[in-house]
């Protein structure tokens, strides 16, 4: 196939709705991130006693709880807000703990085959706990603080009693001890 023809091939938009729309690009279907910029962002976060977050939720399109780190969309509630300004309001809606600061670590996409998101890695550090979390009205969240030398075999576990994973988890636990060129990273 002459990759170029993909690429000049106009996007023809077939559904739209309010956070996604699918497109066809030649003869290649995906979905699109309706919010400008199509990112999302991934908080990394640690707490002051060494414990790892997660946030479980029911997710539609699993019909199944999932185990991830917090989440969610970078600008979607206010308009030209940073990826750090809304991975630290995302992480405080989730969990109920904010952040002093957010570093970003690397953006990649989720599923280049299927949609064009693109996902932030954000480390979040200072971390103080100011609510109960939970998520906004539409979200039901459980907030689960794992000591992080046990976090690997708790994730484990949860794959075991039928949670499905979101496989960025390994590369957010890799994340809280490495920097991207695999060095340990300081305290």
């Amino acid at each position: 196939m002459d990759r170029s023809s993909v690429a000049s091939d106009a996007p023809h938009v077939v559904y739209e709705g309010r956070y996604q729309r699918m497109v066809v690009r030649g003869h290649w279907e995906y979905s699109e991130r309706t919010h400008p910029g199509g990112l999302a962002a991934i908080i990394v976060a640690v707490t002051p006693d060494d414990r790892v977050l997660f946030v479980e939720q029911f997710r539609i399109p699993l019909q199944a709880r999932t185990i991830e780190m917090p989440a969610g969309l970078v600008g979607d509630v206010n308009a030209g807000e940073s990826i750090e300004e809304s991975a630290i309001r995302e992480l405080e809606e989730e969990t109920g703990w904010t952040a002093e600061r957010a570093q970003v670590l690397m953006v990649g996409p989720t599923s280049s085959g299927a949609s064009s998101e693109k996902i932030a890695f954000v480390r979040a550090s200072g971390l103080r706990k100011i609510g109960p979390g939970g998520g906004d009205a539409s979200e039901d969240i459980s907030v689960h603080e794992v000591p992080r030398a046990q976090a690997a075999a708790w994730l484990a576990r949860k794959l075991e009693e039928g949670y499905e994973l979101d496989a960025k988890l390994w590369a957010g636990l890799w994340m809280i001890d490495h920097n991207l060129d695999g060095s340990a990273r300081e305290p």
